[in-house]
């Protein structure tokens, strides 16, 4: 999803320096940004900054995301509240929403603010996911955005 947001901003929006701060600490356009501060798992503040040791600045762990209504991401999971597994360090910048979804870039699942599913309505089945699906995924139990993927693939030859 990142590295779709990255090229979204620089190739639709038209904002040439987007980046991560994983690439590029000083970046005029942190599209892509090392949270300080964010709740874990258990509802306990956690801090995290570049000093922070590698392993202390993961958000590990299943988190809560809530589905947009007439999403790709609502048809896979349903309605409401749905959890799925993270394991990374960077986040979408929520500072870039307004200007993501005014360009069509629609944010259709959110986790206390930080963006976590991204979706173009335009095109016929991209959907960017912050968390893993692979997972909770296996041939007998396929993940659902995995499925709904495979599924929209095969109707969408």
């Amino acid at each position: 999803m990142q590295l779709s947001i990255i090229e979204y901003l620089r190739n639709v929006v038209g904002i040439k320096e987007a980046t991560s701060v994983e690439f590029d600490k000083d970046a005029k356009e942190p599209a892509i940004y090392l949270i300080e501060q964010f709740l874990d798992t258990t509802g306990d503040t956690q801090l995290r900054t570049h000093q922070s040791p590698m392993g202390g600045t993961l958000r590990l762990g299943e988190y809560p995301f809530e589905t947009k209504k007439g999403s790709h991401l609502e048809a896979a999971y349903g309605t409401g509240i749905s959890n799925e597994r993270h394991r990374h360090r960077y986040e979408a910048n929520p500072a870039y929403k307004e200007v993501l979804e005014k360009n069509g870039m629609i944010i259709t699942g959110e986790s206390h603010g930080l963006i976590e599913v991204v979706e173009i309505p335009s095109h016929p089945w991209f959907v960017g996911v912050q968390f893993h699906p692979e997972f909770t995924s296996s041939l007998q139990t396929p993940n659902p955005i995995i499925f709904d993927f495979v599924k929209n693939g095969m109707l969408n030859k």
